[in-house]
């Protein structure tokens, strides 16, 4: 079993983007290179196969490679966090099971969802996320994001979290994520070890000023969010924002304009990765967009930029 009593897991967990040759292909000495990458950048941890690493549109077999490869290509240099959301909570628990004996640190799940029209109820819900955690034995992060179409207030996510000790860490991607995260710190206490925000951290100086301790970012810039980090957990608010402003627009246009494709365009970029291909049916990011990512990303000059080159 976990030890939920050592120090909690904090700071930068962005998610590595999967690399696909030109015709769709895994490239694994891509995904080598992706780790590599982020690692180099000074993260905290890496979670791998989140829907920013297009999870949705991996086998189950290319699944299992990445894990394996994943853990053991970093090799405990930083905690790796495996996402392991399914609808059915026997493959969400075997998903877990199998991160955990290859050496996950943690999990990330998504409630139950399929479609808008399939809800299952509160019990069923806990009863799931216990499943997984007597799978693993590993912490779990719940991932409250607008994908799912799930609804989970603050009170059912402490409910979650008081019936399954395991689940400690909530990862609030949601609008008025800052109140959220307020909310769920006042009323969850010692429930409550690790408060996230992720949604490329387009909320961020908000969200920490709200008592996140932890952000999940893409694998674009992590190493100049360090320092809005940084700064404001040293109480250099001022500071902090400076550095949030200057990345901002970065960040709003991976938000806004290019989602999952930012971070694999600007590695293909700065030669981290061969091709910034996402899979069918999600459509190649447009030239033009290309183009204004990259300005924006030439002038803040993040790691990815160069690193491969």
């Amino acid at each position: 079993m976990a030890n939920l009593a050592s120090t909690p897991f904090a700071g930068l967990f962005p998610v590595a983007p999967t690399p696909f040759m030109e015709n769709g292909d895994l490239d694994l000495d891509g995904m080598r290179r992706v780790l590599d990458c982020m690692v180099d950048q000074g993260v905290d941890g890496i979670c791998i196969l989140a829907n920013y690493s297009e999870q949705f549109l991996v086998s189950d077999d290319e699944r299992e490679t990445l894990t394996k490869l994943s853990l053991e290509h970093v090799a405990g240099r930083v905690p790796v966090m495996v996402t392991c959301s399914h609808f059915a909570t026997a493959i969400a628990a075997d998903r877990a099971r199998r991160a955990a004996e290859q050496g996950a640190a943690m999990l990330m799940l998504m409630p139950p969802y399929h479609g808008v029209g399939m809800r299952i109820d509160e019990t069923s819900m806990i009863e799931h996320f216990a499943r997984v955690a007597d799978a693993s034995g590993l912490p779990i992060m719940i991932q409250d994001a607008p994908l799912s179409g799930v609804t989970l207030s603050v009170p059912a996510l402490l409910k979650i979290a008081e019936a399954v000790p395991l689940v400690r860490y909530f990862k609030i991607e949601v609008p008025q994520t800052a109140a959220k995260l307020r909310g769920l710190i006042a009323a969850g206490g010692d429930l409550v070890q690790g408060p996230f925000d992720g949604e490329e951290a387009i909320t961020l100086m908000a969200d920490l000023d709200a008592g996140a301790t932890g952000t999940m970012s893409s694998a674009l810039l992590p190493d100049l969010i360090r320092p809005v980090v940084e700064h404001h957990k040293a109480g250099d608010r001022k500071a902090a924002a400076k550095a949030y402003e200057r990345i901002l627009p970065l960040i709003n246009y991976e938000n806004r304009q290019c989602g999952l494709r930012a971070a694999k365009t600007a590695m293909a970029a700065g030669g981290v990765i061969r091709s910034d291909v996402v899979r069918h049916p999600l459509d190649q990011i447009h030239p033009e967009t290309k183009a204004g990512l990259l300005e924006l990303a030439r002038e803040l000059d993040p790691l990815v930029m160069h690193w491969g080159k």
